[in-house]
């Protein structure tokens, strides 16, 4: 499990491009997005990075992750 801080995210069109933008990368992907906390969980075979990076194609700033 990866945790992300993506701290733009501030709404439900925010989180569905982030869920769309990995799992474009990673169909079996589970991702679940914390408004609140403005992070993104996801359960992933793909590395933080490549999960940061889906995330910044799709717009969005990604902070170093935080612990889970």
């Amino acid at each position: 499990m990866t945790r992300l801080n993506v701290p733009d995210m501030s709404c439900g069109h925010c989180t569905s491009a982030i869920e769309k933008a990995i799992m474009a990368i990673d169909p079996t992907a589970k991702v679940s997005c914390d408004l609140g906390a403005h992070t993104v969980d996801v359960d992933s075979f793909l590395s933080e990075r490549a999960l940061s990076e889906a995330i910044r194609s799709a717009g969005y700033d990604v902070n170093a992750s935080a612990a889970i």
